[in-house]
């Protein structure tokens, strides 16, 4: 007897995917068929108008004459609209090309962004269609307000993280985008913005054109078209580029609406470190599509064709109706929905499964969705909870005064569930009274400018404890008025680092030639004085020391990290690395401060807990404010044991019989955050023949990798080189170290010798 043949799910799935990928390829035809009309439409008009006969008679002429010339009715037709409008593709003829069809390439890209309903998708069109043949690589759209400023409407080629940099522009800042709306004139850079200017572009050299955006004879928008490098910018080049982005500025005036609300959400997502994706519709309908997927997502994936863009039937057909059920649950509880797994194919043969699936409502017709991934070797449930809990949302009512959060709001702020969550405008007595006026400049932007902003607060909780709260909020705006606010909470404590770096990036752009000079001659002698170079090995009781210290980026010369291995007068060893947040002068002057401080502090013969509690004192009554990680250890040789202390620094490694450990000591508050902190110690006895490594963060932090690949990479590499002598296993690892993030390094190491 013959079996019924069974339908898998398998199948289902096969075709399912099969008939949205059908769906999907016709609506894309279907647009294309759009721009065919509208540049068929232009051509017809121009010819009713020259040959004063009517729309039919025009376009049977336009047909009759695509056949007797024998070329294609649309590229006649981008011939007839060039020959009135003048050609936007009059630039050196591509490789592929010749100056005639790259006229008609473009005026067919006109013709496409003119269809399309939003400036992103305007913006892509041109940026595909006509600049990217010209060598161009992004374009940047921002519209003229009415207080001058200029916001960012749309863009195309530009990442997440760029745009949130750029949405606003005030006016006057940068010169150069002030005199080209000004004067309504286009500025050609093509080496580069001048000196002292920082625009938006992947390198400093690299070509950028702005052109004014004019409706009418008045400026409405500016344009910026950006290149990998230099670019010449001869005659042809310039009226071809005028001539693709002057469409822009009709778009900008066609398509209403705010300032996107996606940028923020994608800056956020861009911070973790595990796979999460955004999706746009309404849940009950299942006709949910992919809008974002963060860079871990496209590695996880692993797809040839990525799915932003897709609907969520055909980027994901065997889990599209679980996702969908599960958004459906985010929205009607507003409270995150979690499964465990999720395969991606029937067999699981064609993808890895998605594992513990987290998806949370995040306003409007968006859900994020948040995953992990099989392949991704830095997998671990406490990295998980710990990236879940690092993040909550709000939504605050400036009416009714009243706020929700989402659940990991209340550990953030270290609240009980059941109490009140507390509204940002009531959030100043949770402040560190230094930050009083950011909230203040944060709270004016939402409901006086009216416009999304950014801010890091430090707020001290019941217990407490500092942390370091960053702000993502936009305003909700009716009929003009704010009636309440909606935004993110990201605990931020464990990543200040980023901060300093981006404060001594700002330093480095703002610093006048002259002062450079000087500041670089200073930090030479600073760096010689403080952190002289320490080559081979220093004897001390009981051990072998090797001590090295690699300067920052060369603009820098000088960091805050600072070393010290002294023998004191009671026969034990002081050891201690610090890192003081920033580069430069300021950074190397708290150094000195710190470690000096330390230093004569240890001469007390108090315990390592004792001695940062004191310095961490002394680090809050230094000029310049300075925060500072560090490590501070008491070696006696008479037991082998070692004391220390630890105020937010990385862990110390062991390398015992050729095999290494992390020391994580306890987690207390970095020196400088705020008072009477006590420090917790560490008791850890040593044996003959153990390495002891203390570092600073440049050793190991990657500006795209976890914190927890560095460290395992560093073992693997002490590990190898156990065999070496003490001084020549810092060389090496110095010279294999994964840090890229431009930080100075500091690395002691030390080797039990009886």
């Amino acid at each position: 007897m013959n079996k019924p043949v069974q339908q898998t799910s398998e199948t289902v799935g096969g075709q399912t995917a099969a008939t949205i990928a059908a769906l999907f390829a016709e609506a894309g035809r279907l647009r294309a068929e759009r721009a065919r009309r509208h540049l068929l439409d232009l051509a017809t008009g121009v010819l009713a108008a020259q040959l004063e006969v009517g729309p039919a008679q025009a376009r049977e002429h336009l047909e009759n004459l695509a056949r007797a010339a024998g070329v294609h009715l649309e590229d006649l037709a981008a011939d007839v609209v060039n020959g009135v409008a003048g050609e936007p593709g009059a630039a050196p003829a591509v490789e592929s090309g010749t100056p005639l069809a790259d006229a008609r390439r473009s005026r067919r890209a006109l013709a496409a962004a003119e269809t399309h309903d939003t400036v992103d998708e305007s913006a892509r069109a041109l940026l595909e269609g006509g600049l990217a043949p010209l060598g161009a690589q992004s374009l940047w759209l921002w519209r003229l307000t009415e207080t001058g400023c200029l916001r960012l409407t749309g863009h195309a080629g530009v990442s997440a993280a760029e745009a949130v940099v750029w949405q606003w522009i005030p006016p006057g800042a940068p010169a150069v985008f002030h005199s080209a709306v000004v004067e309504g004139t286009p500025r050609w850079l093509g080496s580069g913005p001048p000196v002292g200017e920082v625009l938006p572009g992947p390198g400093r050299r690299a070509a950028r054109a702005l052109l004014p955006l004019a409706v009418q004879g008045a400026v409405v928008g500016l344009a910026l078209v950006v290149w990998p490098g230099q670019v010449d910018f001869e005659p042809r080049l310039r009226r071809a580029l005028t001539g693709l982005v002057e469409v822009a500025g009709t778009v900008l005036e066609g398509i209403e609406g705010g300032p996107p609300d996606l940028p923020t959400l994608m800056d956020v997502l861009d911070a973790l470190g595990h796979p999460a994706m955004v999706l746009r519709g309404a849940p009950e309908t299942l006709a949910l599509s992919v809008e974002y997927t963060n860079p871990p997502a496209d590695r996880s994936l692993g797809a040839a064709a990525p799915p932003v863009g897709r609907p969520l039937a055909l980027a994901f057909p065997y889990v599209h109706a679980e996702l969908a059920r599960l958004a459906r649950g985010a929205h009607a509880s507003a409270r995150r929905q979690s499964v465990a797994r999720l395969p991606r194919s029937a067999g699981e043969g064609t993808g890895a499964p998605l594992l513990d699936v987290r998806v949370l409502p995040a306003g409007g017709d968006r859900t994020v969705v948040l995953w992990h991934a099989s392949s991704d070797p830095e997998m671990s449930a406490t990295r998980a909870v710990g990236h879940l809990e690092g993040v909550a949302l709000f939504r605050d009512s400036v009416v009714g005064g009243e706020s929700v959060w989402s659940a990991p709001a209340y550990r953030i702020f270290g609240i009980d569930r059941a109490a009140a969550p507390v509204p940002l405008l009531a959030m100043r007595s949770w402040l560190h009274p230094d930050d009083g006026d950011v909230l203040t400049q944060l709270l004016t932007t939402l409901t006086e400018h009216q416009r999304g902003a950014l801010a890091v607060l430090r707020i001290i909780r019941a217990d407490g404890t500092l942390r370091y709260v960053r702000v993502a909020a936009e305003p909700l705006v009716d009929d003009g008025v704010v009636t309440g606010i909606s935004g993110v909470y990201q605990d931020v404590s464990a990543s200040r680092r980023t901060e300093a770096a981006l404060t001594a990036t700002f330093d480095q752009l703002t610093a006048v030639q002259k002062q450079a000079a000087i500041r670089d001659e200073m930090a030479l002698r600073l760096q010689r004085a403080i952190v002289p170079e320490s080559l081979g090995i220093q004897e001390l009781p009981g051990l072998s020391v090797a001590a090295r210290y690699r300067p920052a980026a060369q603009e820098y010369r000088v960091g805050g990290d600072w070393y010290d291995a002294l023998p004191l007068p009671d026969g034990r060893v002081l050891l201690a690395v610090g890192d003081i947040a920033g580069h430069g002068i300021d950074s190397a002057t708290g150094m000195v401060a710190l470690r000096n401080a330390l230093r004569g502090l240890a001469f007390s013969g108090h315990t390592p807990g004792r001695l940062m509690q004191w310095l961490n004192e002394v680090t809050l009554r230094t000029s310049g404010n300075p925060t500072a990680t560090a490590v501070c250890a008491l070696y006696d040789p008479a037991d082998r044991s070692l004391r220390w202390s630890s105020a937010g620094h990385l862990p110390l490694l062991l390398l015992r019989e050729g095999r290494a450990r992390l020391l994580d000591g306890p987690h207390d508050l970095l020196l400088g955050a705020t008072p009477s902190v006590t420090y917790q110690e560490v008791h850890t006895p040593l044996r003959r023949d153990d390495t002891l490594l203390l570092y600073t963060d440049g050793l190991v932090e990657r500006r795209h990798d976890a914190l927890d690949q560095g460290l395992e990479t560093l073992m693997g590499l002490a590990e190898r080189w156990s065999g070496c002598a003490v001084d020549e296993q810092v060389d090496r690892l110095l010279e294999a170290a994964t840090g890229d993030t431009d930080d100075d390094t500091s690395v002691v190491a030390i080797r039990v010798r009886c």
